[in-house]
């Protein structure tokens, strides 16, 4: 049984850069993950919103989230590795962000092709919502897993 309590508590500490922005990872599941962004004025861009950067961070490291929740088992077979990502910029972003990412593949697909092939590429698309529950922002990060040699 996965802990994915465990996974969202080690994963600021195995990605220094989001406990640097304070990213909370509130809830990983099984391909699925939710990351809140806080609302600080260092985290803030020239008209007072929330940077770009920031929200692209909080996508970024929910796709990560939900992916290693899914791969849980495998992570220490595997590297993952971010191979491109895609934002959209909706609304402008205050308050504090939640990002809820879900992965684009069927896991046990996905694992066949890994130990087939030796590696998978898969989406994960993230929705970044403001404290209304408006959606602010959209991401697509491409993941590339392969196995360790």
């Amino acid at each position: 049984m996965t802990d994915f309590d465990l996974i969202a508590k080690g994963m600021t500490q195995a990605v220094p850069f989001a406990g640097h922005l304070d990213l909370e990872i509130t809830e990983v599941g099984d391909g699925t993950a939710t990351v809140v962004l806080p609302e600080r004025p260092e985290l803030k861009n020239h008209v007072g919103s929330q940077h770009a950067g920031a929200l692209f961070t909080a996508a970024e490291t929910a796709s990560g989230a939900a992916f290693v929740g899914a791969f849980a088992v495998r992570m220490g077979d595997v590297t993952p590795l971010a191979k491109s990502a895609e934002i959209s910029f909706e609304k402008i972003a205050h308050g504090r962000i939640t990002a809820k990412a879900t992965l684009g593949i069927d896991v046990a697909g996905a694992l066949a092709t890994l130990d087939d092939e030796g590696k998978v590429e898969f989406p994960c698309e993230v929705e970044l919502t403001g404290e209304d529950g408006q959606r602010v922002a959209a991401a697509t990060v491409q993941w590339h897993l392969r196995l360790k040699a």
